[in-house]
């Protein structure tokens, strides 16, 4: 038996399997935040490779909150089509679709706008990025309805689930911590008011669209007096009470002199280990995770509920079908391959 590939039951949203896509930006949208035919052949090879879940990557609410030129969008009805189009395309395969609403914050570095943060700091003075403005109260309320927007959009695209992007310091990630986030209003100060605006959008979105949400996090910033697994699980916990579904465990990203631990196989999942068990909340591990036993063990372990396998996904877009083999599971390689395995 084995548990990555058996199927996930969940009263929102059901998958073939608990592999997981999770989303990596590719920089291929056109300079109007449009897809391209990459993306279409990108995402349907992994869903035609037996991925149960899919999450396509940094899709802005808003031009500005793109962190390049080249990141799709959904804050325009004219990209709903193409997300339409995909998702279809990937449903066919048997895959189920979520979309990260994202918007990238100080960490933009779109040419022809100014990127926004909770406060004026600069992620680095070097690679292009900018001083960033510090949003007024009423621009929070703009960027808070544009994520509504987006999901909206996300469902008139046919997307099973959306996930929240407020990780790797990218907009929300930057009011979650005290490092980058020096308000004195209802944004900034303890960790309540911290939390206030991710908390905020994902109760909009979950109220709104109906569909359930996923919620990707860093666990720890891995820097001195900065956000860490203490205030994630507080995080985690209010999350989990408004009715996310999932918490997507990843960490740092913050700033750009953090001290990372050494960069070995399943380095990050133990956050989401413990998330799991200090919230009892659904939680999809990263972290280098690259082979079918190391799946196979953390979901064994109680490490996570889904095993977000990345890089591995970009190497191999047939991962599910070695995975299977492995497993004497010929029955869930595509018929079609099958004679390669």
């Amino acid at each position: 038996m084995s548990l990555l590939l058996s199927p996930y039951e969940h009263t929102y949203i059901h998958l073939k399997n608990k592999v997981v896509m999770p989303p990596m930006c590719m920089y291929k949208a056109d300079t109007n935040g449009n897809m391209t035919d990459f993306h279409l052949t990108h995402y349907t090879a992994r869903a035609l490779g037996g991925v149960g879940l899919i999450i396509v990557e940094a899709t802005a609410v808003e031009p500005r909150g793109r962190i390049s030129d080249n990141d799709l969008g959904l804050w325009d009805d004219t990209h709903i089509e193409a997300h339409k189009t995909l998702v279809s395309s990937c449903h066919a395969y048997g895959a189920k679709m979520a979309v990260q609403l994202a918007h990238a914050g100080r960490k933009s570095i779109c040419k022809e706008s100014t990127p926004v943060a909770p406060s004026a700091i600069a992620y680095s003075q070097t690679n292009g990025f900018k001083l960033p403005h510090a949003l007024s109260l009423d621009e929070i309320t703009q960027i808070k309805t544009q994520f509504v927007q987006a999901g909206l959009r996300a469902v008139r695209a046919g997307y099973d689930m959306l996930e929240l992007h407020a990780a790797h310091g990218y907009l929300l990630c930057e009011f979650l911590s005290p490092l980058t986030n020096t308000r004195d209003d209802a944004y900034g100060g303890s960790l309540e008011n911290r939390c206030a605006l991710t908390l905020e959008i994902a109760h909009l979105l979950i109220q709104t669209t109906g569909l359930p949400l996923c919620v990707r996090i860093s666990a720890d910033e891995w820097v001195e007096g900065g956000w860490d697994i203490e205030q994630s699980i507080y995080l985690a916990s209010k999350l989990k009470e408004l009715g996310a579904t999932f918490i997507h465990v990843s960490a740092g990203g913050n700033q750009e002199k953090q001290i990372m631990p050494p960069l070995t196989p399943l380095y990050q999942a133990g956050y989401a280990k413990t998330i799991r068990k200090e919230v009892d909340v659904a939680t999809i591990a990263v972290g280098l995770i690259t082979t079918a036993h190391e799946g196979e063990a953390l979901l064994r372990d109680g490490g996570c509920d889904l095993v977000a396998y990345g890089r591995e996904l970009l190497r191999n877009p047939n991962f599910v079908f070695f995975a299977a083999k492995e497993h004497g599971l010929r029955d869930l390689i595509e018929v079609s391959y099958l004679r390669a395995f």
